[in-house]
């Protein structure tokens, strides 16, 4: 794990917030903790994050409506963090891009493994990317060809058509994107 790895908490609660921050930390993480969604865009339009930690029941904005910001804007992975345990809550929040739904109170033990377990996958995903590019030869086919856009999650047709895909769509056909040239 890089040691270049953000992660912002979004949590209302101070106490909770600050105890999850410093365990996050002292597990090597640069961590940053937020207390509303006010907060949260404000520290967005100003650095870069991998993984957002989100509670459901902010002061001043749903953060299913975050996590859907997030989902749609970003790359970003999203744990839903929350004391909201009923099953129209994590269909919810899965549907508008949630990767995990963990429910209070939890193990920041928990919490920290779930956190590296995601950002080591991202980052071998994102090696994988970076060695095909390296490896890749310039290919002059002028055909039409399929896209697949890591920002939004988008898959790109051959025929112009643009599919959305959640981040588990999205991490199984970029792995079979990158296997596509190895034999079996």
């Amino acid at each position: 794990m890089t040691a270049s790895r953000q992660v912002i908490v979004v949590e209302d609660d101070r106490d909770f917030r600050e105890s999850m921050v410093e365990y996050l930390v002292l597990n090597g993480l640069d961590v940053t903790g937020v207390k509303s969604a006010l907060e949260f865009y404000q520290n967005m339009s100003q650095h870069k994050y991998d993984l957002a930690i989100l509670d459901i029941g902010l002061p001043d904005q749903n953060g299913l409506v975050l996590a859907e910001y997030i989902r749609n804007n970003t790359g970003m992975r999203i744990i839903m963090l929350t004391a909201q345990s009923s099953l129209e809550s994590k269909i919810n929040a899965y549907k508008v891009g949630a990767d995990l739904y963990l429910v209070k109170p939890i193990d920041f033990s928990e919490l920290s493994a779930s956190i590296f377990s995601m950002l080591g996958r991202l980052e071998v995903n994102q090696s994988l990317l970076q060695s095909q590019k390296i490896d890749e030869p310039a290919l002059e086919n002028k055909q039409p060809q399929w896209k697949l856009l890591r920002n939004n999650r988008r898959l790109y047709l051959p025929t112009g058509e643009e599919v959305k895909l959640t981040s588990k769509e999205f991490d199984l056909i970029e792995r079979l994107a990158l296997s596509s040239n190895t034999s079996m």
